[in-house]
């Protein structure tokens, strides 16, 4: 569990690194003629969700589907209870000049929740390990629908995003269509994904790092940060954990009043209120998000990314260690 840990603390600093990058050696448009940087990345957005339907574990899922409660919980905090309590805010902000800040936490609360990471947190606060991995996986499948939907509502109203046929094109071509694939090739291959489970998973991580810093380019080099105010990226950083413990105590909350077993909240808790830089990083591209906006919507996701890993993985530990010396 330690290298888990470790490798995700080494992931931090890449990001951090890709940023530096983006800022002291940015991806001009005439690197182009040496290498088509987005091609390359639209690419890797189709192989991951390729590789996820090849990682799909559908006896998994089956097998704990019978748990409903603690499903339904789960999956509502992330798509119902996350997205209401930043839709609270829109009729404050809908006319102001922080409309794109709120839209881009509300792009936070409407993505899925982690895979890896939600069940390695479960398994080190000895929660429901079975029940986390179900979760995580639906909860990827479910998001190819709801964060798409749930967007649409504001990104519609705005020209710069685009033709909404594109975009629905775009999710078939670059997510459904691949994690379908990947499911139907999953029991031939299955092997071959287990054995090189590792090299897939950096993979991962060079995807999200190559988006970072394509969309931290644009930025630098379009100069948008001077536009931003630093009270920006303190109000983003502020809702962010905001919104994590409001989201963590209300579903431990009402857990506990549906009288769940100690392993389900914790899982329930810990599944409930993650949500994944993977998919805000695809996301970010598949719908449209105007270059000028794409890092205001990156941040966020990030500054959540770095908060959940941290605060979880301490938590996690904490709670294990409660519970061992309850067993005994």
């Amino acid at each position: 569990m330690a290298t888990v840990f470790n490798k995700q603390n080494i992931f931090l600093l890449l990001l951090i690194v890709m940023v530096l990058m983006a800022k002291l050696i940015p991806f001009h448009e005439s690197y182009k003629q040496y290498f088509n940087l987005a091609g390359f990345i639209d690419w890797g957005i189709a192989g991951i969700f390729l590789l996820y339907g090849l990682k799909l574990n559908l006896k998994e899922v089956v097998k704990d589907v019978s748990n409903w409660k603690l499903h339904l919980l789960i999956q509502s905090g992330t798509f119902i209870i996350f997205p209401l309590l930043v839709l609270v805010f829109y009729p404050f902000i809908k006319d102001s000049e922080y409309y794109n800040i709120w839209l881009s936490v509300f792009f936070l609360a409407s993505l899925p929740s982690t895979v890896s990471s939600s069940v390695v947190m479960v398994s080190i606060a000895k929660g429901n390990v079975t029940s986390a991995i179900f979760n995580a996986s639906i909860s990827g499948l479910i998001g190819i629908v709801m964060t798409p939907l749930l967007m649409s509502f504001f990104l519609n109203s705005n020209s710069e995003t685009g033709n909404q046929s594109e975009i629905i094109q775009q999710l078939l071509i670059k997510v459904l269509l691949p994690i379908v694939l990947g499911v139907l090739l999953n029991p031939f291959l299955k092997k071959w994904v287990t054995k090189y489970s590792n090299i897939i998973a950096e993979f991962d991580r060079l995807i999200i790092l190559l988006i970072v810093y394509e969309s931290f380019s644009t930025a630098f080099i379009e100069n948008i940060f001077v536009s931003v105010p630093s009270i920006v990226f303190l109000v983003l950083a502020l809702s962010v954990v905001f919104l994590f413990f409001t989201v963590y105590y209300l579903l431990k909350f009402i857990a506990t009043k549906l009288k769940f077993k100690p392993k389900d909240i914790i899982t329930t808790t810990f599944c409930g209120s993650k949500k994944s830089l993977v998919h805000g990083s695809l996301f970010l591209l598949v719908l449209g998000i105007p270059n000028d906006k794409k890092v205001l919507f990156l941040l966020p996701v990030m500054i959540y990314h770095s908060f959940q890993l941290f605060y979880v993985s301490w938590l996690a530990n904490k709670i294990a260690k409660r519970m061992k010396d309850v067993e005994v």
